[in-house]
């Protein structure tokens, strides 16, 4: 019996990770870390984003510090990756990891412009807090119960260099396109049931 891999987004954004991952450590001659001129090019460097290098709020959320940097995420990326796809289109689910992810990474412009930051994590925080307030909106459940998973997520995440602008900025961004969607999917739903 032949079995094949079904590529879903969550799949894909792994695979771009991963792929990513192993082109800097190439670059960077380690795969347990990516080098510090890669991660200034290609991660976000405020200072050089405050300069004009605004590619950069799009490359490094895919850019990890070293290896455990990125399991970490891609473990946390396919769990609730996968959760997403069942609620989402494709469209929607690309739509909340790289809005998320941006959000993250505006914020983290109030930091000081030494500030170097770098992985999907505020995507992934993203990915968490839509899927959590899509589902309590529209089993027609209070959202403070998503709010509260939200949070204590975010305050498990605290820690040593960990960038609390962009995890907070990822999972504001979820809460809010995934309560926009839910609250269109009811809208959606009514009309079908109650138009004449």
């Amino acid at each position: 019996m032949k079995t094949t891999l079904k590529v879903t987004p969550a799949i894909i954004l792994i695979i771009m990770n991963v792929g990513i991952y192993i082109f800097t450590s190439v670059a960077g001659g380690s795969l347990l870390f990516t080098s510090q001129d890669l991660i200034e090019t290609l991660g976000q460097d405020n200072s050089r984003v405050l300069n004009g290098w605004y590619w950069q709020f799009f490359t490094s959320m895919f850019i990890h510090v070293d290896l455990l940097h990125l399991l970490g995420n891609m473990l946390f990326l396919l769990i609730f990756g996968l959760r997403a796809e069942s609620l989402f289109s494709k469209k929607e689910f690309f739509f909340i990891y790289f809005a998320s992810g941006l959000s993250g990474n505006l914020l983290t412009l109030l930091m000081p412009p030494s500030t170097l930051s770098a992985g999907a994590s505020g995507a992934i925080f993203g990915m968490f807090s839509a899927s959590a307030i899509y589902l309590g909106k529209t089993l027609g459940q209070s959202i403070m119960g998503a709010l509260m998973y939200s949070f204590f997520l975010f305050i498990l995440s605290t820690g040593r260099n960990v960038n609390l602008f962009a995890h907070f900025g990822g999972l504001a961004a979820g809460l809010i396109i995934g309560y926009t969607f839910a609250k269109n999917r009811k809208i959606a739903k009514w009309n079908l049931t109650f138009e004449p």
